[in-house]
């Protein structure tokens, strides 16, 4: 009889490691059945209102945040409505943009997504042009820069595209990466694993988020069509 090769004896390996997960899985799915067959009438039904009590928790703060602005991204007219917008959201995206530049639309799109899916943050815009103490006191000189905002205090800032993979192709996902980074919004993917890095061949380098600062007397454009 033939000796096993080191691929068979990896199978092997593989398989018995497959087979003891599932072993684990189910001795746990029997535990819990366990556990439920044991409960008497008055202790489910215990267990059945704390679960409807926490859906309704749920619910009613999805309402709040509705209340306030959540759900959508909006524009907001001027810097005296952004004090206000910030002081009632724990968390809060503001894009600082212009017209002309085209980054600026970019994000527009990938915003517009994301305010959808995060309802518990806050995505507002705010043209630069008529905020200009705003500007200066976030120290705001180059558009885009998306303003990340936490507790009424400003957390970290995302300029340009250099944190998106230095693209105008990045995508909807890259950017909720990023803001899962700041914990702006409530990410459940891997932050250790930028999905455009995904892309690149191994041994390229890990990406590093740098702080931003910024300076200059006017407004610069991060975009090269402006």
């Amino acid at each position: 009889m033939a000796a096993d090769t080191p691929v068979d004896l990896i199978s092997k390996v593989l398989e018995q490691q497959v087979l003891q997960s599932a072993q684990i899985i189910e001795e746990q799915l029997d535990a819990e059945l366990n556990k439920l067959e044991q409960m008497d009438e008055d202790e489910l039904e215990r267990l059945k209102e704390k679960r409807l009590e926490s859906l309704k928790r749920a619910q009613q703060q999805k309402q709040e945040w509705h209340a306030k602005g959540h759900g959508e991204y909006r524009e907001i007219p001027s810097e005296k409505d952004f004090f206000q917008e910030v002081k009632d959201s724990k968390n809060v995206v503001c894009h600082f943009y212009r017209d002309s530049t085209i980054r600026c639309k970019i994000l527009d799109k990938h915003l517009a997504v994301l305010a959808k899916k995060h309802i518990e943050t806050k995505f507002l815009k705010l043209n630069a042009e008529k905020a200009p103490f705003l500007c200066e006191r976030l120290r705001i000189k180059v558009l885009p820069t998306l303003a990340l905002l936490k507790d009424g205090k400003t957390k970290d800032y995302i300029v340009g595209f250099s944190d998106l993979g230095n693209t105008d192709e990045f995508t909807t996902e890259t950017l909720e990466w990023r803001l899962g980074c700041a914990d702006i919004i409530s990410y459940s993917g891997n932050l250790m694993e930028p999905p455009f890095q995904t892309s690149k061949k191994p041994g390229t380098g890990i990406f590093k988020i740098e702080k931003k600062t910024i300076r200059g007397k006017a407004y610069d454009s991060d975009s090269e069509d402006d």
